[in-house]
């Protein structure tokens, strides 16, 4: 039987992981879309890449919504969310109903801290596999992909009563633990050799750490006035004020995972001097959602990281003005009617 994917949230990031997964032996991946439906359904994605160079992706399937998906009753093992994740405006959790079997696995590719949890409610039952992606890849036109060099993508099981030193079921782990495996296999054989399978807190503390930049460098955009992450890493003043949301979040880790910050993760002044010589100079996705009047992803970058800390008695100074001056921001601009949501 063919290992059957549906990419969920067929933005750039997942139909350009799709993409891959299909190049995998004996894979079968479909698309639920959105606004890019109909050039979807006609022609399928077209990928340009320096490293895969020119392909074309044609989904199995390709549904508009999650009702069409549901009366295909198609067995998944696999549901890969690529959406971007806004619990202030609804849950997106809602988008599986009825198209989680006894053996789908759940895949959550965005960013963000406690992006598992919404899923974990819905679905207790089910394995639940969190991944942390680092990837250049747009999509300027509907159906078409570009990718650039970056593929990392991290996955991991979310065991969270690891987390407590519970044991939780055995059973239930160790499957959720083979279909980690499983997957991870299945990108690499689909050409992506930095894709790494990770345990349950080997992921989170990856999350962290990407916590770490986005939570320093997308706020600090947004506010200075759309600045690159260079630029910023190579002011004096906003430089120091990137080390210590850095550091902020780094030293709050491992006291909430109970663990000692992994030794591979990179540090602070190592990702700042990184930054620094990086020639590209991005402006950060928040800068940009901000600047095209849309909803940020200001609680799962900002106010999730926040409360967990909270929940250990830890505060996040610097974090927490950076969430109450961008939401207070958020909240005036939709009163005012000026949003894109």
């Amino acid at each position: 039987m063919p290992t059957r994917v549906l990419i969920v949230g067929a933005g750039a990031v997942g139909a350009f992981y799709g993409s891959r997964l299909a190049c995998a032996p004996n894979v079968l991946v479909s698309a639920l879309c959105r606004s890019n439906y109909k050039a979807v359904k006609s022609k399928g994605f077209q990928i340009t890449s320096p490293q895969y160079q020119e392909y074309e992706f044609k989904p199995e399937h390709t549904f508009q919504s999650p009702e069409e998906v549901r009366k295909a009753a198609i067995g998944w093992d696999y549901l890969l969310v690529a959406t971007k994740a806004l619990p202030d405006l609804g849950d997106d959790s809602s988008l599986l109903e009825g198209l989680v079997g006894d053996k789908t696995a759940i895949v959550l590719v965005q960013n963000g801290l406690g992006v598992e949890e919404p899923y974990q409610r819905r679905f207790p039952n089910s394995s639940i596999l969190s991944a942390v992606t680092i990837v250049s890849a747009a999509q300027p036109s509907h159906g078409v992909i570009s990718h650039n060099r970056w593929t990392r993508i991290s996955i991991g099981p979310f065991l969270p009563h690891l987390d407590s030193g519970g044991t939780g079921s055995k059973t239930s782990d160790n499957i959720a633990t083979e279909l980690n495996k499983h997957l991870v296999d299945l990108l690499q054989q689909g050409g992506i050799s930095d894709a790494e399978a990770y345990d349950h807190a080997g992921l989170q503390f990856v999350r962290w750490h990407k916590i770490a930049i986005n939570a320093a460098m997308n706020p600090s955009s947004t506010l200075s006035g759309g600045s690159t992450n260079q630029a910023m890493s190579n002011d004096p003043e906003l430089s120091r004020h990137l080390l210590g949301v850095m550091n902020e979040v780094l030293d709050a880790a491992p006291k909430v995972l109970g663990q000692p910050l992994p030794k591979h993760l990179a540090t602070a002044d190592r990702i700042l001097r990184s930054t620094q010589k990086n020639a590209s100079g991005s402006k950060p996705s928040m800068a940009i959602d901000w600047e095209q009047g849309r909803r940020m992803e200001l609680e799962v970058i900002l106010g999730n990281p926040i409360r967990i800390a909270r929940e250990k008695g830890l505060e996040m100074p610097r974090l927490q003005s950076l969430y109450a001056l961008l939401r207070m921001a958020q909240e005036n601009r939709e009163k005012e009617g000026k949003s894109k949501i």
